[in-house]
């Protein structure tokens, strides 16, 4: 058995006890006084508890605490400051599973954290929570070695962190300075270093803001700037908080000019970073959305979301895409570049995340005369939208009722059979029917499938009394029969929903 750490003596009466103990709490050694060292009350180093295998050292590595005999370091502090780091197991409390202050010790060798064991007390136990055994002795002993050798370990890793931060720090001020010295390929490799550091250290993108380093950066981005130069510098700042001096800066023409070019253009790292910069950019902001929404623009995010070879820029793009068409103005330019089609032929293979976000930018689209059109025009916008109904989320399918909604009233004759077709009247009859009478519903839509369009429509339109299918369903369901039934009056002026119509269910 590896030496134990010493315990320095000092008994204290059991009193302002703690917390229940919780299950699967890790069982530790028992306590025996070591055979090969009498330590009496010496504390024992980190550099000696290391060579001893205490922290699993296996005697390797001597860790001095020179570094840090001038500084007194808040222990607390610098727990909460390493709580990702790995920390030795003997300095666990077995009680809160989290690093011990103040250390002490039980008859039965057995080491807790002060309030934690005094609160296991204070619940009526006079037992050791990890042996269970019976305590014949009441008192509990300030572990004075092994609160010195947890102070020890972690003043040593926080001032190794803190030195490190201090180097990238400087480093980070060093390569700021040298951008306005240096160009060519000299400037992308500082910027590409840049970026690293940024991506790697949160101290490094604190120190780029307060040295005005967003502002020296953005100015790197012009009519002139290669594209080289440009998405490193895109690199760095898609990694920076940007406030919106800043944004508003790079939201001139000639700088979202650059930024659109390299999206087209640069490597699929760099195509996501655009998009993540130019999303960053509309935020909290008032942008001109000619400005944002160039038809480059439009048809660069297209090609991102279309990229098979990487689906990891799926997502990123269609959330660009829907907040750019959440702007009325660009709805027309964007249907006008084949958006409808390319985003329909997206639909069957896409997670449900980015379904969602396609199916809003489609329902955006809808709400202009050029969108229904395309979206009427496209022979799998009805199918595909179909088939979504029984298998997607509560929000998609709402969605995908929206825009067929839209089709439909654009041209009912033509998109009503279309609809019933694609499977609707099978939606419609498992929303109205129960378990019991699935095997009667599929009769019944079996004997619908043998009428023509009108006599499935009139048909359908009976069901409207079902209060459980949305209205918009109704309506889309029932539309090719009220048009007929309405003769020569239109079929907007019929169907036209109401404010409460139109959310009642």
């Amino acid at each position: 058995m590896s030496p134990l750490i010493a315990i320095e003596a000092s008994d204290l009466s059991m009193k302002d006890k703690s917390v229940a103990f919780p299950k699967g709490y890790p069982k530790m050694p028992m306590y025996q006084p070591s055979s090969r060292r009498e330590v009496d009350s010496q504390v024992l180093d980190l550099e000696t508890a290391v060579k001893d295998g205490v922290l699993g050292g296996g005697g390797g590595g001597v860790i001095s605490t020179a570094a840090f005999a001038s500084e007194k370091l808040d222990l607390k502090v610098m727990i909460e400051e390493l709580e990702s780091m790995d920390v030795p197991t003997v300095f666990i409390c077995p009680i809160s599973l989290e690093p011990m202050h103040d250390p002490v010790t039980l008859c039965t060798g057995q080491t807790y954290e002060r309030s934690n064991i005094l609160k296991w007390f204070s619940l009526g136990h006079c037992t050791c929570p990890t042996t269970m055994q019976e305590l014949w002795d009441d008192s509990v002993t300030p572990n004075k070695t092994l609160q010195q050798l947890i102070y020890s370990w972690f003043s040593q890793k926080y001032l190794a962190m803190k030195k490190r931060s201090e180097d990238v720090q400087g480093r980070v001020k060093e390569i700021l300075e040298n951008l306005k010295k240096i160009k060519g390929q000299a400037r992308v490799q500082a910027l590409k270093e840049l970026r690293q550091v940024v991506q790697a250290h949160g101290s490094a993108k604190k120190t780029v803001v307060e040295n005005g380093g967003i502002g020296s950066i953005s100015s790197l981005l012009g009519p002139f700037t290669t594209h080289a130069v440009g998405s490193e510098v895109i690199g760095v700042l898609v990694n920076l908080n940007l406030d919106l001096n800043s944004k508003s800066d790079l939201l001139q023409p000639a700088k979202m000019s650059l930024i659109v070019d390299i999206l087209n253009e640069g490597s699929i790292e760099t195509k996501i970073n655009c998009t993540r910069l130019i999303g960053m950019l509309m935020e909290g902001t008032d942008f001109a959305s000619e400005n944002i929404a160039s038809l480059s623009l439009l048809v660069g995010l297209l090609r991102l979301v279309k990229d098979k070879k990487h689906p990891n820029g799926v997502l990123v793009g269609l959330s660009l895409l829907e907040t750019i068409c959440s702007h009325e103005s660009v709805r027309s330019s964007f249907v006008n570049v084949g958006a409808v089609p390319q985003l329909v032929e997206l639909i069957p293979g896409l997670t449900n995340e980015c379904l969602e976000l396609a199916l809003h930018i489609l329902e955006f689209l809808s709400s202009t005369p050029e969108g229904r059109l395309a979206l009427k025009d496209c022979p799998n916008t009805i199918p595909s939208i179909v088939k979504l109904l029984m298998k997607a989320s509560e929000n998609c399918t709402q969605l995908a009722l929206s825009i067929l909604w839209a089709i439909c009233k654009f041209a009912p004759e033509e998109c009503a059979s279309l609809a019933v077709d694609a499977g609707l009247s099978r939606f419609s009859l498992s929303i109205m029917t129960s378990e019991a009478d699935k095997q009667a519903s599929r009769s019944e839509e079996h004997k619908m499938r043998s009428f023509g369009v009108t006599e499935v429509t009139m048909v359908l339109t009976a069901t409207l009394k079902y209060p459980t299918i949305p209205k918009k369903l109704k309506k889309i369901l029932g539309m090719g029969a009220e048009s007929r039934v309405a003769g020569n009056e239109s079929f907007f002026n019929i169907n036209q929903p109401t404010r409460d119509d139109d959310h009642a269910v």
